[in-house]
């Protein structure tokens, strides 16, 4: 810990939050439907004249979590909503839109997780065509502001049975779209545990075209981290801060580089962990279990990628150099081939190489 004081002393003048926000940064555990810029929103929600403030202050107000509120989990989920969207048009503006304003949090790579229930539930849209809109939407932006992209598809474990799961699943593995990589269970922890879909895991396993990432260990103990490893074979884990309460646990995470896919805001603002500055990834970052930064909602945070980088570095006294290594453990833990790793790695490097030249950092 004496360490962590003196490189926060020496580099405290040196990482300011407007450096931080151009660092070149990688995040795997984003959601699409938290993402949305506010003002886009407004637009659309006015347009197809939805039950909102006229007003555009008040509408931040209605849509977003107080960035400065008290924990409530209760408060947290209500900002979520599924009816925004009358047309694919609808659909297709608010994913570019997002994605074009990843360039803003200095990304360089993420794996962007969505889901086609989420966009096509109320009009009961196609949900492949829907997968292939938000992908298309997503290419396109992602082109413009030089970001390289992948997919992931969330299936929420309190909307949707395992055989319902798997029903979506082989029709979204028959499109056949490269830009999918994984496949993600988020939701309610405790009411629906990891042993509830073991079935539709099993077929995801044995079929090898994606990987998986498990919501797991945010408001459950180490237990449901184990499960969703051994019952769902997960390649990461959503969270997964109570590993810190298993010492085994937190070998084998070690052992295998199943990254922790960790965000200081977002579990915060749930009260899933209300001591941010002892959150358990800096600790776990010095134990070198792997851990990785992300935002989660930062649309429903009011709040974005950088803010918690800035959080790391204040909290836990990192340096640029433990940056660049928690970057790279995440580009360790991405659900590409072997040789498609080792590229991005390679341009990564490159790539933080001549920022930090250009900064003297």
């Amino acid at each position: 810990m004496e360490s962590m004081k003196r490189t926060t002393r020496q580099g405290e003048n040196l990482l300011t939050p407007e450096l931080i926000r151009k660092f070149p940064k990688v995040e795997l555990h984003r959601h699409l439907e938290g993402s949305f810029p506010v003002r886009t929103l407004y637009e659309i929600a006015h347009k197809n004249k939805l039950d909102m403030p006229s007003d555009y202050e008040a509408f931040k107000e209605q849509v977003q979590f107080p960035k400065d509120s008290e924990p409530d989990f209760l408060k947290f989920l209500s900002k979520f909503k599924n009816d925004w969207y009358r047309s694919f048009d609808d659909v297709y503006r608010i994913a570019y839109d997002s994605v074009k304003e990843f360039a803003n949090d200095g990304l360089y790579y993420i794996e962007l997780r969505f889901s086609p229930e989420h966009f096509a539930f109320h009009n009961n849209f196609d949900r492949n065509e829907i997968t292939k809109l938000v992908i298309q939407a997503g290419n396109d932006a992602a082109a413009e502001i030089d970001l390289k992209i992948r997919y992931l598809i969330t299936f929420n474990r309190s909307k949707q049975d395992q055989h319902e799961m798997t029903a979506l699943y082989e029709e979204i593995k028959a499109l056949n779209l490269p830009d999918i990589v994984g496949m993600d269970l988020a939701g309610d922890e405790i009411n629906f545990p990891p042993e509830l879909f073991t079935e539709f895991f099993t077929k995801v396993n044995s079929d090898g075209v994606y990987k998986s990432t498990i919501h797991a260990g945010e408001v459950s103990p180490p237990d449901q981290i184990w499960k969703a490893i051994e019952l769902l074979g997960a390649s990461r884990i959503g969270h997964g801060t109570s590993c810190v309460e298993d010492e085994k646990l937190k070998a084998y995470l070690t052992e295998h580089h199943i990254v922790l896919e960790q965000c200081i805001t977002s579990n915060y603002q749930t009260g899933s962990w209300v001591d941010e500055k002892n959150h358990p990834l800096g600790r776990l970052y010095q134990e070198g279990v792997p851990v990785s930064i992300n935002s989660d909602d930062p649309f429903i945070q009011d709040t974005d990628l950088t803010d918690d980088y800035v959080k790391t570095v204040h909290y836990f006294g990192l340096t640029m150099d433990d940056l660049v290594e928690l970057n790279m453990i995440a580009l360790r833990g991405v659900f590409l081939s072997d040789s498609e790793k080792q590229s991005l790695i390679s341009e990564y490097s490159a790539r933080v190489s001549s920022f930090r030249e250009k900064y003297s950092v």
